[in-house]
């Protein structure tokens, strides 16, 4: 019997591997229902979307969306995360393809409508060398999860919001959506998030409850520092309410990084960390729907 899901929903984003068991039921310790999944590069695919699709069932679980990250991703600083993040590094891009494609085979054999990932820095200029590869490689993809009706959730941050809409009208495919991190855009230093939201709400298909202070202007090239929801520069209550102004009802899902200067392995390794911010986050997110 499928799950309903109410407006708003709190969940938690959490790393996956070949046990699903283990990690969902932790999640499900915090009193929750739903949440997005990742996948590292490390973690084989093959056959493990239908080995969580039960699981999912047997424990009245919901996924929401399935993230992908690479091997070779690091976020230790902005120049690195240009390096070595997504799709713009041009000697990765093959081998990040095929297991993107890979990634959305085992979404769909979950039955879960969202992919997401970081897709890098976009150029804003659109003729630098790398814009119309990584362009048309996200048209490849989407063209991909649409076999399956799955939509294409690019996660924001690293551009600034004018420019992510403006691809996402180069890309020009309709299943091309956001998830939405307002943390990210803090972060990264790109936009002010609820400005942001406002411009391309009718594109978010997902969110990331995660809070974050700016960058120091002092040192160029760092990155900001992640919070605990409720103690940084997003200002919570104003971001649930824009999104209810911008009509979104999914999940609010949790996302707590372990820190900014873990490459994803580690990440993956670490689990459910920050158990006691994640247990407030829950709380003020229920106080704010």
């Amino acid at each position: 019997m499928a799950i309903a899901l109410e407006e708003l929903e709190v969940g938690l984003m959490f790393w996956g591997d070949t046990e699903p068991l283990k990690m969902i039921r932790a999640v499900k310790s915090l009193g929750i229902r739903c949440g997005h999944l990742g996948f590292t590069g490390a973690v084989p695919l093959a056959g493990l979307g239908a080995v969580y699709k039960q699981a999912l069932a047997d424990e009245g679980f919901v996924v929401t969306a399935v993230f992908a990250a690479y091997d070779g991703e690091s976020y230790a600083d902005a120049p690195t995360v240009e390096k070595t993040v997504g799709f713009i590094p041009a000697a990765t891009r093959a081998e990040r393809e095929a297991r993107t494609y890979e990634v959305i085979d085992e979404t769909a054999a979950m039955g879960v409508p969202i992919f997401a990932c970081h897709v890098g820095f976009v150029p804003e200029d659109h003729a630098h060398p790398d814009y119309a590869p990584v362009r048309d490689l996200v048209r490849r993809i989407c063209d991909h999860a649409a076999k399956y009706g799955i939509s294409f959730a690019l996660e924001t941050g690293q551009e600034p919001a004018a420019s992510l809409l403006h691809f996402l009208e180069d890309v020009d495919r309709p299943n091309l959506k956001l998830n939405f991190d307002p943390a990210n855009l803090i972060l990264y230093g790109t936009s002010e998030p609820i400005a942001a939201l406002e411009l391309v709400g009718k594109h978010v298909v997902s969110v990331h409850a995660k809070d974050g202070n700016w960058p120091d202007p002092a040192k160029p090239g760092t990155l900001g520092t992640e919070m605990p929801l409720g103690s940084g520069s997003v200002g919570m209550a104003n971001f649930v309410n824009t999104l209810k102004k911008v009509g979104y009802t999914g999940p609010l899902t949790i996302e707590r990084e372990v820190s900014l200067d873990q490459d994803m392995d580690d990440r993956h390794q670490a689990k459910l960390a920050h158990v006691d911010d994640i247990k407030a986050a829950i709380e003020l997110l229920r106080s704010l729907r």
